[in-house]
């Protein structure tokens, strides 16, 4: 298991001065990772805010949690992504999905491909970003992505390229995960039909064993190098874990207490509980949302010695 590693989802930004300020609160507080999600909904655009919080900070990485594919063509997003690693001074973390909210594609007038479609034209794009970010012309003719003799500057710092994080749920995206990423991402609570119901197949224990093992299984002999990252949903000091759970599943009605208790998702209870969670799941890289980013303080600095 790799050392434990935390970071944070953020959605808002008020001023350019209030955003560099927080970014430093999450580097002082130990956080590894500043993240930012990426929807056509009111939040930032996550690339220019990265930029920021780089040059705001000196040794908190920057990165996407994650990027929907259809947003931007891997070319595109290969200089954009370099440039930010130079400017990062090599600190950023691509995230990938293949996007699964069709309001956001309806709106800006673009197709909504079956899931299948979308994960085969997001594993185009891997390969396409991977060659590009060796620095050599790439040719390249897919079913979905025709790229001809094209090179980017400049060339990122990280080598042999920037850690790509691919994060989803269902088994065709882990599986490309599980072979082309640095980093697997486990969302837990995904969202079917165009994005309006919530799955939580993959949120209860043994859902996140399934995909655990289908991971392992697909990475073959590359499963040590891999890192396996978990987007918490909540992060509720208490002394009565179970009354918690209880609340949330007024809302979660799709699962019961006993299933927040145990996900990898939630993290309910004193530090040392959360810790002993954490422990038991051998995921090291867990990132919350914004909300949680003090309440998690504790328990990052108590496994990163921060």
């Amino acid at each position: 298991m790799k050392p434990f590693r935390f970071g944070v989802n953020m959605r808002t930004v008020v001023s350019a001065t209030e955003w560099a300020a927080r970014a430093r609160a999450l580097e002082d507080q130990g956080y590894s990772t500043l993240c930012l999600p990426d929807h056509l909904a009111p939040m930032p655009a996550p690339l220019p805010a990265l930029a920021i919080a780089a040059a705001a900070t000196r040794r908190l990485r920057v990165g996407t949690m994650v990027l929907n594919n259809d947003f931007r063509h891997p070319a595109v997003l290969a200089q954009e992504a370099a440039t930010l690693d130079v400017l990062s001074d090599g600190r950023l973390e691509l995230g990938l999905g293949a996007g699964h909210m069709k309001s956001e594609y309806d709106e800006a007038g673009l197709p909504f491909d079956r899931g299948g479609v979308r994960v085969e034209r997001l594993a185009e794009a891997v390969v396409i970003l991977k060659r590009l970010f060796d620095g050599e012309p790439v040719t390249f003719h897919g079913r979905h992505y025709h790229v001809n003799g094209h090179a980017i500057y400049p060339k990122p710092v990280q080598q042999p390229r920037p850690p790509i994080l691919i994060g989803g749920n269902g088994p065709r995206l882990l599986t490309l995960a599980a072979a082309e990423a640095d980093i697997v991402g486990f969302s837990g609570i995904t969202f079917a039909r165009g994005g309006v119901a919530p799955d939580f197949s993959g949120f209860r224990a043994g859902g996140v064993d399934t995909r655990l093992r289908l991971v392992r299984e697909a990475a073959g002999a590359r499963f040590d190098q891999l890192e396996l990252n978990a987007l918490l949903q909540r992060v509720i000091v208490t002394d009565d874990r179970r009354a918690v759970a209880e609340e949330l599943v007024q809302r979660w009605t799709a699962v019961t207490a006993d299933d927040v208790l145990a996900s990898p998702f939630v993290l309910l209870g004193s530090v040392g509980e959360m810790v002993a969670q954490l422990l038991r799941w051998g995921l090291s890289y867990y990132v919350t949302q914004e909300a949680y980013a003090d309440a998690l303080a504790p328990v990052v600095a108590r496994l990163t010695g921060t």
